[in-house]
């Protein structure tokens, strides 16, 4: 079992073989483990890779503990499905959460906002509070031209406080359950 010591690849200690915590000195499955991963570590971020490479091999075993319960066994080519699941979570992980942080304060390119070629500061672009959202009206009423015509009367329904009847509950329901599966098909 993989111990919380440090363990290096091949190529990071000295010719001679005779460090303990190589990789090359594991045993039995996570031998195994640790020959399918490693063609799986280069597709992910080279500061991500240690972990990466250690969390693969992790899952790999509990892949293979849920197929021993099961009485199944798990192939080379399975182990190959898992990593593959792997890497496609690492970088759907990294790309939902990737935090975008900017400042108001910082400078904007372009013409900037005095027009003379100077760069402003991105708060001297944002429109004061009483100023109407062309864009998001825009956007809202494409978005109600898109929609069924019957979704749009409950939506107002809705809106002003009416209660809605059985037959309006079960066509929002189905319009809603409608727009959830093509919102997932377009995120996989």
């Amino acid at each position: 079992m993989l111990d919380y010591g440090e363990y290096i690849t091949v190529a990071d200690y000295p010719q001679d073989g005779n460090n303990p915590l190589a990789y090359e000195h594991l045993e039995g499955d996570w031998a195994l483990y640790y020959k399918i991963a490693r063609y799986f570590v280069h597709k992910v971020k080279f500061e991500d890779r240690e972990d990466f490479l250690h969390d693969l091999m992790l899952e790999m075993a509990k892949v293979k503990a849920k197929y021993e319960v099961k009485g199944k066994p798990l192939t080379e080519a399975g182990l190959m499905r898992v990593a593959s699941y792997q890497v496609t979570e690492y970088w759907h992980t990294l790309m939902r959460h990737r935090p975008t942080m900017l400042s108001l304060n910082s400078k904007a390119d372009g013409d900037g906002a005095d027009g003379d070629g100077e760069p402003s500061e991105i708060i001297d672009f944002l429109a004061d509070g009483n100023a109407i959202d062309i864009v998001a009206r825009l956007d809202a009423k494409r978005c109600l031209q898109g929609m069924p015509r019957r979704v749009v009367q409950i939506a107002y329904k809705r809106y002003s406080g009416q209660p809605l009847n059985a037959k309006e509950q079960e066509c929002l329901r189905r319009y809603r359950q409608k727009e959830l599966k093509n919102y997932q098909k377009t995120l996989f």
